[in-house]
């Protein structure tokens, strides 16, 4: 069986590739919920967010820096550009397992500028 960090990033994988049915149906729970604060709290409302998305920009590039867990909670920090020009936006996914599957996701993020003094950087 997978490690939930494991199926946290697959899941993430599986959504910059484009294969976002079937990301949901594979490591979601059936009552799945969310909290992304532009679209209703349920799976099937991001889902379709996440199909718009990738159809706006097919090319992005998802990179993992960290991933972090704790018992049913799995925090992954990475790096989302939408081309290989795009600066990029520092992103943390937070997921709540129960089981081996996905029952609730946050997500925060960060728009990286493309002159920031600090030389440490967000990732």
């Amino acid at each position: 069986m997978s490690q939930p960090k494991d199926i946290a990033v697959q899941f993430l994988q599986k959504i910059v590739a484009g294969d976002i049915r079937k990301a949901y149906q594979d490591h979601t729970v059936k009552n799945f919920r969310h909290h992304n604060a532009y679209f209703p709290g349920d799976a099937d409302s991001l889902c379709k967010g996440m199909q718009d998305n990738h159809e706006n920009f097919p090319d992005k590039i998802f990179t993992t820096k960290q991933v972090i867990a704790e018992g049913p909670l799995v925090a992954v920090h990475s790096l989302m550009q939408f081309n290989p020009e795009h600066t990029g936006i520092a992103v943390v996914h937070l997921f709540r397992f129960e089981g081996d599957k996905i029952a609730e996701f946050w997500d925060v993020a960060q728009i990286l500028p493309d002159d920031s003094p600090n030389q440490n950087g967000p990732l």
